[in-house]
């Protein structure tokens, strides 16, 4: 199934394009000390918003910092929020998914089903700015927030996956062998319900990007001087005519990091849907 799986997804070329953008922005994120020889941090105040050159290739920001440094660095944090903040996503939504999805019953239809929707009617930028307004400012609270923000989208995808799943003929006939509950979940549904988490996991990382550049860019995520790329537009913002690089690569940044991990998860998507395997 995984040679099939694998073999459809290299059939996806906006699939593998993705694939390529996640692999590089991976590889910045761990070889931007070798990448540039600029601290991201450090201020100098001789080279304020100096233009592309050659000592500075993306030019430097409005305290002399080179913007290469930080869009390199930044790629480190963003990756960090975006996988952090998904994990936290998956550890809350899937095991209330699966609990959920697979017993039915009472507390699926009138508890856990009913918060949901009572969570999904908020936008999901006014949750997460609500819950980061109560943990408080800073990177690791924007993260808790985001990941709360992604979660009933999470216990929704895992219930649907296995309310699909628990209705198939190898479910059946495992219990019917004398399988517990908890040996059927690990060993029987959640194997076979990984395809739609896998994907919903890869567009959400996109999505946390956004949602980390958003937050640091309201000055409630990542605090000054770290290099996020949300803190760097808004500093930007009051130097657009001015300097307009220093604008230019963060956002540049964003949207290759949110095209990439979109793509790729729709070319997951094409890989791991079941209606596809008889093609």
């Amino acid at each position: 199934m995984l040679a099939e799986s694998w073999r459809r997804f290299r059939r996806s070329r906006s699939g593998v394009f993705g694939l390529a953008v996640v692999a590089a922005l991976v590889l910045i994120a761990l070889l931007a000390p070798w990448l540039t020889p600029y601290d991201p941090l450090e201020n100098d105040y001789a080279a304020v918003m100096q233009p592309p050159s050659r000592a500075h290739p993306l030019g430097t920001d409005n305290f002399g910092r080179d913007v290469l440094a930080r869009t390199l660095y930044g790629a480190r944090l963003s990756l960090r929020a975006g996988v952090t903040s998904v994990a936290v996503a998956l550890a809350l939504g899937l095991p209330i998914g699966l609990v959920s999805g697979y017993f039915r019953g009472f507390w699926d239809e009138y508890v856990i089903m009913r918060v949901v929707d009572a969570l999904q009617a908020f936008p999901f930028l006014i949750l997460a700015l609500a819950v980061t307004a109560a943990l408080g400012q800073g990177l690791n609270q924007a993260m808790i927030a985001i990941g709360i923000g992604f979660t009933p989208g999470f216990i929704r995808i895992v219930r649907s996956a296995v309310l699909e799943v628990r209705s198939r003929e190898f479910v059946q006939a495992a219990r019917s062998l004398g399988a517990g509950d908890g040996r059927i979940l690990l060993r029987h549904v959640l194997p076979n319900a990984l395809g739609p988490i896998i994907v919903q996991t890869t567009l959400s990382v996109a999505a946390a990007i956004i949602a980390e550049a958003g937050l640091s860019y309201l000055g409630l995520g990542a605090q000054p001087p770290e290099p996020s790329w949300g803190s760097d537009l808004r500093a930007a913002q009051g130097f657009l005519t001015l300097a307009p690089w220093m604008a230019i690569w963060p956002g540049l940044a964003i949207f290759l990091s949110v095209l990439g991990f979109n793509m790729l998860g729709d070319g997951l998507r094409d890989a791991l849907d079941p209606r596809l395997r008889g093609d």
